[in-house]
């Protein structure tokens, strides 16, 4: 991603790639724990940091760790790695480098489980 990019705009590449709706808050863990003090915001108010902040703001740095903490209901936990900083010259391709198994965001149950006899 380009620096000019938002942690915001990160985000939804992440949710994207995972095939996940985009329908509740989140924020950045920047020091990879969740409901960390050092997190900026989806939703933020007052003087809480907003992910509407770049990626060059951010100041982020080859080998850092944070964490995309989203859906406080479910907790889900998506780690970050940046693996390389370089200048970009012409167009480029987003892409997942690793990903470790399979998740659905809503997975399948079965409906008879829950009716009430």
């Amino acid at each position: 991603m380009c620096g000019n990019s938002t942690l915001n705009q990160l985000c939804q590449i992440i949710l994207e790639s995972f095939d996940f709706i985009d329908e509740h808050l989140y924020e950045f863990c920047m020091d990879n724990r969740m409901y960390s003090e050092y997190a900026y915001q989806s939703d933020s108010k007052g003087d809480e940091p907003s992910a509407d902040i770049t990626l060059d703001e951010v100041g982020l740095c080859k080998g850092r760790k944070f964490a995309l903490h989203y859906d406080f209901g479910d907790d889900w936990m998506f780690t970050i790695t940046v693996s390389k900083i370089s200048e970009v010259q012409g167009d480029f391709k987003l892409r997942i480098i690793k990903s470790k198994g399979c998740i659905q965001q809503y997975p399948d149950w079965d409906e008879d489980e829950f009716d009430e006899e």
